[in-house]
């Protein structure tokens, strides 16, 4: 008769336990979860930053040798001759990141990196076949631009990062343009 009368008090102990336990579990499984993301947030942000480092770098490289052979907006000019082993060298760290991109990134950032990429290869084509006239390097410097925005605006929404990213730099420079007339 005593078991009987203690049985429900022992049905509630179970009952508790395992409903901690439950509570307990769900939590554990949560804040595991939110650290994993929190992590790969951290890991996300430094490749994307490194990413973009990396090409403007390439592009710096390329808009120097650029400015040894007359395009215009560019300054302190690096002849060809010094410059294209620099943009071999940029290009090698530039596709070692891109390693990184690929192993994290959404593939919409993906997209918009790659886009980025290779308008940056087109101005490295401008200034290994030589002078080409002004428009197609103003035009290959817009196409860029508008890729790296675009690699920006995915990346922060891959991020969660709120808010429109800042506004793009105008091609050819607007202080540029202030100054002439």
């Amino acid at each position: 008769m005593a078991l009987l009368d203690q049985l429900p008090a022992l049905i509630g102990v179970v009952v508790g336990s395992l409903g901690s336990y439950a509570v307990q579990s769900l939590t554990e499984r949560r804040r595991w979860n939110r650290q994993r993301e929190e992590r790969w947030d951290d890991k996300r942000f430094e490749t994307y930053g490194r990413y973009a480092n990396a090409l403007k770098a390439q592009l710096r490289v390329a808009q120097r040798i650029g400015s040894s052979l007359g395009f215009a907006d560019v300054a302190d000019p690096l002849r060809p001759a010094d410059g294209l082993p620099l943009l071999a060298d940029a290009e090698s760290r530039r596709a070692t990141e891109w390693e990184s991109v690929l192993l994290v990134g959404d593939a919409a950032t993906i997209a918009a990196a790659r886009r980025w990429h290779e308008t940056i290869w087109t101005i490295e084509a401008l200034v290994r076949e030589g002078p080409v006239d002004a428009e197609m390097w103003t035009k290959a410097h817009r196409l860029a631009s508008a890729a790296r925005d675009a690699f920006y605006e995915s990346a922060r929404r891959d991020l969660g990062i709120e808010g429109a990213p800042p506004p793009s730099g105008q091609w050819p420079r607007q202080w540029r343009a202030e100054l002439s007339g």
